[in-house]
C-alpha cells in the first residue's frame, strides 16, 4: 500500500457505486469497501478524481484501489489485480420513454453517448453510422439526451438506474439489451461483474478483499446494502451461466459468489 495501514481510494464521484462523505466511504461499493477495510484494520483515505485516470492511477500506485460500478473485463484483468464481484449486471439502452430500442442494431446511425474509458466503447464503434460522443459523468450524457443532442446513451446501468430514480421529469428510461451477442460481448453479456481493482503489486491485499466480499455474499448482506441504492433486481445478485473468470485470474474450479438458495 501506498501508507502503511490506510487504503487510499480513487473516487471519481458516481452514485450509487461509491463517493466519499466526511472521509467515509458510501454507495453500494463504498459501503462493502468500507466494510471489508475496517475488518481488515486499515483506514481509508479518499482520492478524487476523473474516471479517465483512475485506473493508470491504479496501476501507477497513486492510489491503492478503484471501485465504484468498475467492471471485469479480460483487458482489465491483464493490468490490475480484480477482486470477487460485488455484483452483476446486464447493459441495456438509455433513450426517451417514447422509443423501444433493445437491439444493437436499434442504434445503427444513431447519436449515442457513453463515458470516457468505458471497455465497450470499441464494440459501440463497430456499429455501422453510430457516431459516439464520449462524456466525464452520466448526468451529463443524459442532459444532452433529454435535449436531443444525443438519441441514446449506454453506461453503468446502476448509475444510470440511480440517476433516472431522482430524475422522473426526464422522461427516460433504460432497456436491458436482448441480442446478447458473442460478437459484442462487453455490450450484450448478462451477468457480467462489478469488481474492485488494485495494483499487481498489492494482490494479497485484493485476496484478503475477495474473502470478505465473499462472507458478505455468503450471508446475502450485499442484498441489504443494495436496497437503498436501487439495486432490488435479481439481475444485480444472479452470475453468468459461463464462468468466464475461471481460468483467467481465477483457479480453475473457482465459482462465482451469489447469495445461498
Amino acid at each position: 500500500m501506498s501508507e502503511p495501514g490506510t487504503l487510499s481510494v480513487a473516487v471519481t464521484g458516481d452514485m450509487p457505486g461509491l463517493v466519499a462523505v466526511d472521509g467515509a466511504l458510501s454507495g453500494y461499493d463504498g459501503e462493502i469497501l468500507q466494510m471489508a477495510a475496517t475488518k481488515l484494520g486499515l483506514k481509508i483515505k479518499p482520492v478524487p478524481m476523473e474516471w479517465s485516470g483512475a485506473i493508470a492511477a491504479t496501476q501507477s500506485g497513486r492510489v491503492d484501489i478503484i471501485g465504484g460500478n468498475v467492471a471485469w473485463t479480460r483487458q482489465r484483468a491483464d493490468v490490475l489485480a480484480m477482486t470477487d464481484p460485488t455484483a452483476y449486471f446486464q447493459n441495456g439502452i438509455t433513450q426517451k420513454i417514447s422509443q423501444n430500442w433493445n437491439r444493437l442494431a436499434d442504434l445503427e446511425n444513431k447519436k449515442v453517448g457513453s463515458m470516457i474509458g468505458f471497455g465497450f466503447l470499441a464494440e459501440l464503434r463497430r456499429l455501422p453510422g453510430l457516431q459516439l460522443s464520449l462524456y466525464d459523468t452520466p448526468d451529463a450524457a443524459m442532459r444532452d439526451l433529454v435535449i436531443g443532442r444525443i438519441d441514446a446513451m449506454i453506461g453503468d446501468p446502476p448509475a444510470i438506474d440511480y440517476a433516472l430514480s431522482r430524475n422522473a421529469n426526464w422522461r427516460l428510461h433504460t432497456i436491458p439489451f436482448i441480442d446478447n451477442n458473442p460478437a459484442f460481448p462487453l455490450l450484450t453479456s448478462t451477468g457480467r461483474q462489478y469488481v474492485f481493482g488494485l495494483s499487481k503489486t498489492n494482490q494479497a491485499l485484493a485476496d484478503d478483499l475477495s474473502r470478505e466480499i465473499r462472507l458478505m455474499w455468503s450471508k446475502c448482506e450485499v442484498r441489504a446494502i443494495g436496497k437503498p441504492y436501487g439495486l432490488i433486481s435479481d439481475v444485480n445478485f444472479i452470475p453468468s451461466s459461463e464462468n468466464f473468470r475461471a481460468g483467467v485470474d481465477r483457479p480453475a474450479d473457482w465459482v462465482a459468489p451469489r447469495c445461498p438458495q
